[in-house]
């Protein structure tokens, strides 16, 4: 028997992002996976909270769970992770596909970074290879790669649930940009045929929600088959090329998100700020590089 997993999503309004906790309330087994974590950051002052995690952590908690996996979609360009500060309060290990490699090879130069982040991605636990099964508790898990909007971006297909992180939003929101470097939209089309490719009733959970007006909350879920009836990019019938046409057009002159230049150097070292000089940690603002 398939099991079917647990979700409980956190909206952190600062950055529109949702973090998932994963389990199966159904079996003895507690293990749970954390997806898409958030370590709050203020750009202006330079100041971090874990206000945001410690919301999961006191959650995880409270229902008795135990962390198997701490799980990135992709290296995040509009938000931190919490990855290393949940490893350090509840364990687990720290997993994102093998492609973050590519990833390291175009962002390690930029920051000049390499002395505190390994180009060879040791410093994730576990680097997935493609349609790669593992399990989360009691329950089989697979990550399948979806590019697009980064050439790293990964989903969690566990039970009747998915977790796509950029590659695919809430229909009335479409999809993430693809204008970053190695993102390509014709990537992002293939990547969503093959979401949507997985049964109608499959639950897929999002990585952000930018709702597009007022009437609505932010929400973190849609079913396949709303999203194949319904999605502003991927719906029904929507042809490659006009995928391309409109995304790329969507993308042209689009500003970087506000986080990007902590997010990437922060995210690449799993969630830590890097090497002190005299006690004291510090974020690198490259210029004229984006």
């Amino acid at each position: 028997m398939t099991l079917k997993p647990d979700v409980r999503g956190f909206f952190d309004p600062a950055t529109a992002t949702w973090t998932y906790v994963v389990w199966s309330s159904g079996h003895e087994d507690r293990r749970c996976a954390i997806i898409d974590s958030v370590l709050d950051y203020d750009m202006h002052s330079g100041r971090h909270s874990t206000a945001s995690a410690d919301a999961v952590i006191d959650f995880v908690k409270a229902r008795g769970l135990e962390v198997e996996w701490i799980l990135e979609t992709h290296i995040h360009a509009d938000h931190l992770t919490a990855a290393h500060y949940l490893r350090a309060k509840l364990g687990g290990k720290i997993a994102i596909s093998r492609h973050i490699l590519a990833v390291l090879e175009t962002w390690a130069p930029v920051f000049q970074s390499a002395e505190d982040t390994p180009l060879d991605g040791s410093q994730f636990d576990v680097l997935f290879e493609d349609d790669q099964q593992f399990t989360i508790g009691p329950m089989t898990a697979k990550m399948i790669h979806t590019p697009g909007h980064t050439p790293a971006d990964t989903s969690y297909i566990v039970g009747d649930a998915v977790f796509v992180g950029d590659a695919m939003f809430l229909p009335d929101v479409g999809s993430g940009r693809c204008d970053f470097p190695g993102g390509n939209a014709g990537d992002s089309y293939d990547s969503g045929q093959k979401l949507l490719a997985l049964p109608p009733e499959t639950r897929m959970y999002v990585g952000h929600d930018y709702p597009p007006g007022p009437r609505r909350e932010p929400q973190c879920m849609a079913t396949v088959s709303e999203q194949r009836a319904g999605n502003l990019r991927f719906h029904q019938g929507v042809t490659r090329e006009r995928f391309i046409e409109a995304r790329e057009a969507a993308d042209a002159g689009k500003g970087v998100p506000e986080l990007i230049l902590p997010s990437l150097q922060v995210n690449l070292r799993t969630g830590q700020f890097g090497k002190d000089i005299n006690g004291v940690q510090f974020v690198r603002l490259p210029v004229d590089k984006l």
